[in-house]
Protein backbone atom coordinates (compact mmCIF):
# COMPACT_ATOMS: atom_id res chain seq x y z
CA UNK A 1 0.00 0.00 0.00
CA UNK A 2 1.15 3.32 -1.02
CA UNK A 3 2.75 5.00 2.45
CA UNK A 4 0.37 8.31 1.56
CA UNK A 5 -2.47 6.63 1.40
CA UNK A 6 -4.65 5.53 4.33
CA UNK A 7 -5.46 2.22 4.82
CA UNK A 8 -9.54 1.83 5.48
CA UNK A 9 -12.14 3.22 5.88
CA UNK A 10 -13.00 6.75 7.21
CA UNK A 11 -14.52 6.11 10.39
CA UNK A 12 -14.05 9.34 12.54
CA UNK A 13 -12.34 12.86 11.98
CA UNK A 14 -12.26 15.53 14.50
CA UNK A 15 -9.78 18.36 15.80
CA UNK A 16 -7.25 18.26 17.76
CA UNK A 17 -8.07 21.29 20.36
CA UNK A 18 -5.31 23.36 22.78
CA UNK A 19 -7.15 21.86 25.93
CA UNK A 20 -5.60 18.48 25.02
CA UNK A 21 -1.77 19.10 25.12
CA UNK A 22 0.71 17.83 27.15
CA UNK A 23 3.27 19.54 28.79
CA UNK A 24 5.19 19.81 25.06
CA UNK A 25 2.63 21.36 23.56
CA UNK A 26 1.57 18.17 21.83
CA UNK A 27 -1.69 16.19 21.70
CA UNK A 28 -1.78 13.74 24.34
CA UNK A 29 -1.36 9.54 23.05
CA UNK A 30 -4.31 9.61 25.32
CA UNK A 31 -6.08 11.38 23.36
CA UNK A 32 -5.75 10.36 20.32
CA UNK A 33 -5.97 6.64 21.74
CA UNK A 34 -9.43 7.69 22.83
CA UNK A 35 -10.44 9.13 19.55
CA UNK A 36 -9.00 5.81 17.46
CA UNK A 37 -11.10 3.60 20.70
CA UNK A 38 -14.35 5.08 19.40
CA UNK A 39 -13.28 4.68 15.82
CA UNK A 40 -12.68 1.02 16.37
CA UNK A 41 -16.14 0.46 18.41
CA UNK A 42 -17.80 2.17 15.73
CA UNK A 43 -16.60 -0.36 13.33
CA UNK A 44 -16.83 -3.31 15.10
CA UNK A 45 -20.24 -2.56 16.56
CA UNK A 46 -21.62 -2.19 12.88
CA UNK A 47 -20.25 -5.78 12.17
CA UNK A 48 -21.33 -7.17 15.36
CA UNK A 49 -24.96 -5.65 14.62
CA UNK A 50 -25.35 -4.67 18.39
CA UNK A 51 -22.93 -3.93 21.87
CA UNK A 52 -19.21 -4.34 21.84
CA UNK A 53 -16.55 -3.83 24.57
CA UNK A 54 -12.85 -3.21 23.68
CA UNK A 55 -10.67 -6.38 25.38
CA UNK A 56 -7.37 -5.50 24.03
CA UNK A 57 -5.09 -2.78 22.51
CA UNK A 58 -2.01 -4.28 20.60
CA UNK A 59 0.87 -2.70 18.77
CA UNK A 60 0.03 0.61 19.50
CA UNK A 61 2.86 2.88 17.29
CA UNK A 62 2.96 6.22 18.11
CA UNK A 63 4.44 7.84 14.74
CA UNK A 64 4.60 11.37 14.85
CA UNK A 65 2.83 14.54 17.21
CA UNK A 66 -0.13 15.53 16.78
CA UNK A 67 -0.73 19.47 17.07
CA UNK A 68 -3.33 21.62 17.70
CA UNK A 69 -5.36 22.57 14.37
CA UNK A 70 -4.52 19.13 13.08
CA UNK A 71 -7.30 17.28 11.59
CA UNK A 72 -7.24 14.31 12.94
CA UNK A 73 -8.51 11.51 10.33
CA UNK A 74 -9.05 7.72 11.85
CA UNK A 75 -9.22 4.96 9.20
CA UNK A 76 -10.41 1.33 10.21
CA UNK A 77 -10.42 -2.18 9.32
CA UNK A 78 -11.53 -5.03 10.31
CA UNK A 79 -8.41 -7.67 10.32
CA UNK A 80 -9.75 -10.84 11.96
CA UNK A 81 -12.81 -12.24 13.15
CA UNK A 82 -13.35 -14.63 15.53
CA UNK A 83 -16.54 -16.19 17.18
CA UNK A 84 -16.96 -13.30 19.45
CA UNK A 85 -14.40 -11.02 18.86
CA UNK A 86 -12.86 -9.12 16.33
CA UNK A 87 -9.51 -7.40 15.71
CA UNK A 88 -9.59 -3.88 14.16
CA UNK A 89 -6.69 -2.35 12.11
CA UNK A 90 -6.26 1.55 12.97
CA UNK A 91 -4.51 4.49 11.23
CA UNK A 92 -4.47 7.77 12.16
CA UNK A 93 -3.65 10.60 10.03
CA UNK A 94 -3.70 14.33 10.60
CA UNK A 95 -4.17 16.96 8.17
CA UNK A 96 -1.64 19.38 9.61
CA UNK A 97 -3.40 23.08 10.81
CA UNK A 98 -6.24 21.87 9.07
CA UNK A 99 -5.20 22.00 5.28
CA UNK A 100 -1.82 21.12 5.01
CA UNK A 101 -0.17 17.71 4.19
CA UNK A 102 -1.79 14.44 5.13
CA UNK A 103 0.56 13.01 7.78
CA UNK A 104 0.42 9.39 9.40
CA UNK A 105 0.87 9.87 13.09
CA UNK A 106 -0.11 6.75 14.72
CA UNK A 107 -1.51 2.70 14.14
CA UNK A 108 -2.59 -0.09 15.87
CA UNK A 109 -4.70 -2.90 16.64
CA UNK A 110 -7.36 -3.08 18.98
CA UNK A 111 -9.83 -6.17 20.02
CA UNK A 112 -13.03 -6.26 20.36
CA UNK A 113 -15.73 -8.54 21.52
CA UNK A 114 -19.92 -8.65 20.63
CA UNK A 115 -21.87 -8.65 24.14
CA UNK A 116 -25.55 -9.14 24.70
CA UNK A 117 -27.84 -7.22 26.80
CA UNK A 118 -26.08 -8.80 30.37
CA UNK A 119 -22.26 -7.92 29.35
CA UNK A 120 -21.58 -11.63 28.50
CA UNK A 121 -19.69 -12.40 25.08
CA UNK A 122 -21.91 -13.46 22.25
CA UNK A 123 -21.00 -14.64 18.44
CA UNK A 124 -20.63 -11.98 15.73
CA UNK A 125 -23.42 -11.70 13.24
CA UNK A 126 -23.14 -12.64 9.72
Amino acid sequence: MDEDTPTGELTLRTLAMPKDVNGNGDIFGGWVLSQMDMAAGITAGARAQGRVATVAIDAMKFIRPVQVGDVLCVYSHIQRIGRSSMAIGLEAWVLRDRVGSRQKVTEAVFTFVAIDAEGQPRPVEG
